[in-house]
């Protein structure tokens, strides 16, 4: 019995719709591909809490798809921190395909599922890297950096400050909008923007939170 049914297919085509995502027929495969290694994996290395296949679609490949708006404005060298089973640095990839991500994790199973997924769903413009983010140190700065319920904006801000410059934008995907984490950002980083996110099927509040470094 495949994995990945033709139910999570429909769903992500709907969704990504519903999101204003255009998907090729080849983008929608690599999608359901990477979605059947997360099904797979997530048996034995515990890549996500999330259990369920059913729920996976929406909440981790739509909730990806939703931040496309804004890593489409600009930048074509991203960091995916803290990448885990690879959200949303995979999806962007696979979306992106002109564009260079990185995607960071100091967990080893967990980089070595993110490997397999580049090897299988060949994406080249895809580089996994297994190091904590405060000893990874890159040739040049990140056009943008990303993260999916990493740590805290302070921790965020701090960790990566050395990996972007005063023209990297960090966006951080959120629940709640974090007000009291807002407070305690550092005095170099302000926010820029807040987006409410709309992700079809996702119960509960989404925010992604656009930071700049000032000088």
């Amino acid at each position: 019995m495949s994995l990945v049914t033709s139910r999570h297919a429909e769903e992500l085509a709907r969704g990504a719709h519903e999101l204003g995502v255009e998907l090729s027929d080849s983008q929608q495969q690599r999608l359901l591909g990477y979605l059947g290694l997360l099904i797979k994996w997530n048996k034995a290395y515990n890549l996500t809490a999330v259990r369920d296949p059913d729920e996976m679609v929406s909440r981790h490949l739509l909730d990806s798809l939703s931040v496309v708006p804004y890593v489409a404005e600009g930048g074509n060298n991203w960091l995916d921190v803290g990448s885990g089973g690879g959200m949303p640095g995979i999806p962007l990839a696979i979306l992106f395909p002109q564009r260079h991500f990185t995607l960071l994790d100091s967990n080893g199973k967990k980089t070595r599922f993110l490997t397999q997924v580049k090897l299988e769903l060949k994406l080249d413009n895809l580089e996994v890297i297994h190091s904590r983010v405060e000893a990874f140190t890159p040739a040049i700065p990140f056009d943008g950096i990303c993260s999916r319920a990493f740590s805290a904006l302070q921790d965020f801000a701090n960790w990566t400050r050395h990996l972007g410059s005063g023209d990297t934008r960090w966006l951080a995907m959120k629940g709640v909008h974090p007000d009291d984490e807002l407070q305690a950002l550092p005095e170099d980083f302000r926010l820029e923007r807040t987006h409410v996110l709309k992700v079809p099927g996702c119960q509960g509040q989404r925010h992604l939170l656009i930071l700049r470094r000032t000088a």
